[in-house]
């Protein structure tokens, strides 16, 4: 084997390798942006559900100065 198939070959293997790489890499990025879309769904669910309990108890909370005042 000459230095130049040497040299082919040991890109064809590296180039293998960051297949490989971007692959799994890619699949951490998926999996990462399905998580994230799931967290903001159910953070706009949390926030519509504690706007909903404050305006309910909004009515129920006077409207006066605590006693330390």
């Amino acid at each position: 084997m000459d230095i130049t198939e040497k040299r082919l070959t040991d890109l064809e293997v590296r180039i293998s390798y960051l297949e490989d790489f971007v692959s799994k890499l890619q699949n951490v990025v998926v999996e990462q942006e399905n998580t994230i879309d799931r967290l903001q769904t159910e953070n706009r669910l949390i926030k519509g559900k504690i706007q909903e309990m404050s305006e309910q108890l909004e009515g129920d909370i006077p409207n006066r100065k605590p006693p330390h005042y």
